[in-house]
C-alpha cells in the first residue's frame, strides 16, 4: 500500500519536540515525515538526529521541503542547493522538494519561463550529481499553476531527476480534474499532498500570508475525505497500481485539533486504499502525456 506520511507543518504554532513528534507518529501509524527545511536546519546542530535516528523510530524522512532560489545569482541558488541535499542526505531522504518561483504562470513572458525552466535544470542537474532528486510542487502562483504550464515546465527542463509533488487540492483549484491530471502527468509524479477545503470559495485560506500565521483564517479546512474536492477516484486509480509505482503521500492539515484530525484522516485513507485495492478490475489505464 502507498505509503502515508505526516507533515510536521502541520505543528508549526506547537511546542512539540522531533523525538515527540517521532513517537506520536509511529504509535498513530505513519510511515515517516516529510521534513520541512527550516525545521531540518534548526536541526543541524542537535547531535544523534539522523537517518539512523529516524529509523529506530520505525519511520523514514522521504523527502525535505524548501524553497530553493530560481532567481538571483546562479552561485548562490546552487550553494542552497547543495545545501538542502546534504541535509537530505543526512536525513536518507531521496527527494528534495521546492516551489516554481513565485509568480503566476499567466504573469510570465516566454522568456521569463525560459530562464525559470533554465535555471530549474541547472538546480536538478545539482540535485542528480548529489544522487537526489528534486520535486516541484504545482502549486498556485507559481509556474506549476495549472495542468497546461506544468507540463510545459516538465518537458522544458527535460531531466529525469525532475520529479513533481502533486498536491491534489492545488491542480483541483486550478480547474484541472485530478484523476485526468493525474493521468497527464504520471510519468512525474513522485510525491502528493493531501488536503481538502469545504467550498471552493473557501480556497483563500490556504494562501501562505494566512496558513502560516497564528492568527490566520481555519474556515472551510476539512478532512480529506469530507470536502469539496472527491479523492476517491484518485485513491482508486493508486490503489491500483503495483506498490504505488514507488510514489508515497504526506497529509497536510494546517487546522486546529491536528492529533486528532491526522489520526482520523490516516485511518480513513488506508481503508479507503486498502477496499479500492481489492476492487474488482484491472489496474485503470494510464493516457499518459510523455515519457
Amino acid at each position: 500500500m502507498m505509503p502515508l506520511h505526516l507533515c510536521p507543518i502541520s505543528f508549526r504554532h506547537h511546542l512539540t519536540s522531533l523525538p515527540e513528534l517521532a513517537h506520536w507518529a509511529r504509535h498513530t501509524g505513519f510511515d515517516g515525515i516529510e521534513l520541512w527545511g527550516v525545521h531540518a536546519r534548526h536541526l543541524q546542530d542537535q547531535p544523534g538526529y539522523d537517518r539512523a535516528w529516524i529509523r529506530a523510530q520505525g519511520l523514514t524522512i522521504p523527502m525535505v521541503s524548501d524553497y530553493l532560489p530560481l532567481e538571483g545569482f546562479r552561485a548562490d541558488a546552487l550553494a542552497r542547493t547543495r545545501q538542502l541535499c546534504a541535509i537530505a542526505r543526512h536525513w536518507g531522504a531521496g527527494k528534495v522538494r521546492t516551489f516554481a518561483g513565485n509568480q503566476p504562470s499567466a504573469a510570465l513572458s516566454a522568456a521569463d519561463r525560459s530562464a525559470l525552466a533554465h535555471r530549474l535544470r541547472q538546480l536538478t542537474d545539482c540535485v542528480a550529481n548529489e544522487g537526489l532528486e528534486l520535486i516541484v510542487e504545482t502549486h498556485p502562483g507559481t509556474l506549476a499553476d495549472t495542468l497546461g504550464a506544468t507540463i510545459d515546465l516538465v518537458t522544458a527542463v527535460d531531466h529525469p531527476a525532475l520529479g513533481l509533488n502533486f498536491d491534489v487540492l492545488h491542480v483541483w483549484e486550478s480547474g484541472a480534474d485530478p484523476l485526468d491530471a493525474l493521468h497527464q502527468l504520471w510519468p512525474w509524479v513522485r510525491h502528493f499532498h493531501f488536503k481538502n477545503i469545504q467550498k471552493r470559495s473557501q480556497l483563500p485560506v490556504f494562501a501562505p500570508a494566512n496558513v502560516y500565521s497564528p492568527a490566520g483564517c481555519r474556515q472551510g479546512m476539512v478532512p480529506v475525505l469530507e470536502g469539496a474536492c472527491d479523492y476517491r477516484p484518485l485513491l482508486a486509480f493508486l490503489a491500483r497500481q503495483p506498490a504505488a509505482n514507488g510514489v508515497d503521500a504526506s497529509l497536510e492539515w494546517f487546522g486546529p485539533d491536528c492529533q486528532r484530525v491526522l489520526h482520523s484522516d490516516l485511518t480513513r485513507l488506508r481503508a479507503e486504499l486498502a477496499v479500492e485495492s481489492t476492487a474488482v478490475g484491472t489496474q485503470v489505464p494510464l493516457a499518459c502525456h510523455g515519457t
